[in-house]
């Protein structure tokens, strides 16, 4: 199966843009699903944002308006745009691929994650 690394994490302040990026060590064309959670110091891992093999996505209510996920099939890449960064924003990013990864249970792949911290 594909492994993914992830890059683009690091410090910026509040209101400031990151661009996460994930690249997969092999074809991600045959996989349905890729995405990016999120755990932040003493909670939960939730799901960001996911995009389908189809371009169709989905979104944390978090982050609706201001994350926007994209994916390039010929470059084995998906992206994470994230604009107006807040405080609550901080966590560790994961990039992850499956077939469906609005279910955790459901990720068959997990990067090693990307550290982003928005300082206010």
């Amino acid at each position: 199966q594909v492994q993914l690394v992830e890059s683009g994490g690091g410090l910026v302040q509040a209101g400031g843009s990151l661009r996460l990026s994930c690249e997969a060590s092999g074809s991600i064309v045959s996989i349905n699903a890729m995405g990016w959670y999120r755990q932040a110091p003493g909670k939960q891992r939730d799901l960001v944002a996911g995009i389908t093999s189809g371009g169709n996505t989905n979104y944390a209510d978090s982050v609706k308006g201001r994350f926007t996920i994209t994916r390039d099939n010929a470059k084995n890449m998906v992206y994470l745009q994230m604009n107006s960064l807040k405080p609550e924003d901080t966590a560790v990013y994961y990039c992850v691929a499956g077939a469906d990864v609005r279910v955790q249970a459901w990720v068959h792949v997990w990067g090693q994650g990307t550290l982003v911290t928005v300082s206010s």
